[in-house]
């Protein structure tokens, strides 16, 4: 991935500007990063690159090489998680008014 590829794909924060977050304002928590143009609290797909991004700011050792990561493929991989995502929240929500009935009776 480029420096200025999204990561955030929901509020198309690039991993430029994580970075520079990073250094300027040197978060404690990963879950800071969330005040960096609300990335991370859409779809939650870029969370664990998020993780990622922050543990390297740590100097801590981490998983994922993000310059061989392809853009293209990184966008679709969203697309599946957005799919799988949607098909349990239906799946959650059909069965939820089944789980009910049986517990009214």
């Amino acid at each position: 991935m480029n420096l200025d590829d999204p990561i955030c794909l929901c509020f198309r924060v690039s991993r430029r500007k994580i970075i520079s977050y990073l250094r300027i304002h040197q978060p404690r928590f990963a879950s800071q990063l969330s005040e960096c143009g609300g990335a991370g609290t859409g779809c939650g797909w870029c969370i664990p690159i998020l993780q990622q991004l922050f543990a390297r700011s740590q100097n801590q050792p981490i998983d994922l090489n993000l310059d061989q990561l392809d853009f293209q493929q990184y966008q679709q991989d969203r697309g599946v998680y957005l799919t799988l995502k949607s098909n349990r929240e239906n799946k959650r929500d059909n069965e939820l008014p089944e789980q009910e009935e049986q517990n009214s009776t």
